[in-house]
């Protein structure tokens, strides 16, 4: 097991890192994509290396790793919106590459809502669909359900399209910058995923109780433990409304999920 210090002392390295590329992005300057790809392959993989968990939870309620874990998780989801940023622009020049990063992704999506299988009937919203939407994508692709994300950031709503229509043009792909009271399709919506880095994800979940139909199957990507340092952990909820179907680990992967229904 690792030294007590020498953990903390990876922690705050990473979050030196990342405010260093989130200072690049605001002022602007050119970022290095592969250092940044390279970056978060190795959070990754710090995040769910068996040892550091370990580590993490003799520690975690230490007052060093206390202040940390809020700046770490904002910093990190700054990090991949601007690592999907720039993922879909060198798309539009023909240079796309494929990280670890997003290949741990890429390989959650497949197990997303386990035995609830999603067919060319369902109708499937992702909320916070980024700049690089892989998960409309490859839903769509495998599946020819028909998608839908929404998302609240301008550039990834401009971004999100562009890619779609460069590698989705044949699939049935919808973005907007709308909230989920606002989808005139929620009412029809089979299928909810929630990216794990919205904050706010269980506040908008209280608000689909009401706008959604009784058999909606919502998936929560989520992160406790380690894996709280690169997603928003889980929460209660309000049991008269929604229960628990399923838990979905993925013990080597970025983020678990947790699946929801209507009670």
């Amino acid at each position: 097991m690792k030294d007590r210090m020498l953990f903390l002392k990876e922690l705050l390295n990473f979050d030196k890192k990342f405010q260093f590329i989130i200072q690049q992005n605001m002022e602007q300057q050119q970022i290095n994509y592969f250092e940044l790809c390279e970056l978060m392959d190795e959070y990754s993989s710090f995040i769910i290396n068996r040892d550091n968990e370990e580590q993490w939870a003799n520690m975690k309620e230490s007052k060093e790793i206390l202040l940390l874990t809020d700046n770490l998780r904002m910093n990190a989801s700054v990090c991949v919106q601007i690592l999907e940023k720039y993922r879909a622009l060198l798309l539009s020049h023909e240079q796309e590459a494929v990280t670890d990063y997003f290949r741990n992704i890429e390989n959650c999506i497949g197990k997303e809502f386990g035995d609830f299988e999603i067919t060319s009937q369902s109708k499937v919203l992702l909320i916070g669909s980024g700049s690089f939407p892989i998960t409309l994508l490859m839903v769509a692709e495998r599946t020819g359900a028909d998608v839908f994300g929404i998302d609240i950031d301008d550039e990834a709503i401009q971004l999100g399209k562009q890619v779609v229509n460069k590698l989705g043009d044949h699939l049935s792909i919808q973005i907007d910058k709308k909230s989920v009271t606002e989808l005139a399709v929620v009412k029809q919506v089979s299928h909810i995923i929630f990216s794990s880095t919205v904050s706010n994800k269980y506040d908008i979940l209280d608000q689909l109780y009401d706008v959604t139909n009784k058999d909606v199957l919502v998936a929560m990507r989520y992160g406790n433990g380690l894996k709280s340092l690169f997603n928003y952990p889980m929460q209660m909820v309000d049991d008269t409304k929604w229960h628990i179907v399923e838990e979905i680990m993925h013990p080597q992967d970025v983020f678990d999920v947790i699946l929801y229904q209507k009670v």
